[in-house]
């Protein structure tokens, strides 16, 4: 029996990574589809499902998703079925770190922040994701409130610095780049 950790499919890359590093072996990842992202109200449900396939074989399971969008719905999930799961309102809560991103609510109001895996995946998973690719107008609609694109950057990886300010051109959008590292998210995965 092995230590499971369910995550989302947009950290597959990182908690692998933080797994390595620390030689992990008695972990095991199992990742759901970074695109429920676009559709948060099915996360909760997605992670039911897989609780009831992994819990059999698995005699701990820690939640690798911030809240992501469900409104507290899988605090309550992770509440009634005993897993605890990672803090913060989203992934770049806990890169940041979660009392760094929150003293920096205010300033970053009208900041769209980027990963690598959302620098990675830009036009998938939001271009296209989004209808943007099909509906141009689309655009200002979603991103026109939006000052800034914030790259949070967990690795040094210039391939990913150039889609990132590529992203923020497309969108219109002035461009900064945060270095963070894996942040919270290390700390509770080598916690494990």
């Amino acid at each position: 029996m092995t230590t499971l950790i369910l995550a989302c499919g947009a950290l597959a890359r990182e908690i692998g990574a933080v797994i390595e590093a620390n030689r992990l072996d008695h972990l095991t990842l199992h990742c759901l589809p970074a695109t429920l992202h676009n559709r948060p109200e099915r996360i909760p449900g997605a992670v039911r499902a897989a609780l009831a396939k992994f819990r059999p074989t698995h005699s701990r399971i820690f939640l690798a998703y911030a809240d992501c969008g469900t409104g507290g719905d899988l605090a309550r999930l992770c509440a009634e079925e005993g897993i605890a799961m990672l803090p913060g309102a989203h992934c770049y809560a806990f890169f940041t770190g979660v009392e760094a991103f929150a003293a920096a609510e205010d300033a970053d109001m009208r900041s769209f922040f980027l990963t690598d895996f959302l620098a990675r995946q830009f036009d998938t998973l939001v271009i296209e994701g989004l209808g943007i690719d099909r509906h141009p107008e689309l655009r200002d609609m979603y991103f026109g409130h939006y000052e800034r694109v914030v790259y949070l950057a967990q690795t040094h990886d210039p391939t990913l610095d150039a889609a990132a300010e590529a992203a923020a051109a497309r969108l219109g959008l002035a461009y900064e780049r945060r270095q963070t590292g894996y942040g919270d998210l290390a700390t509770h995965i080598a916690a494990l």
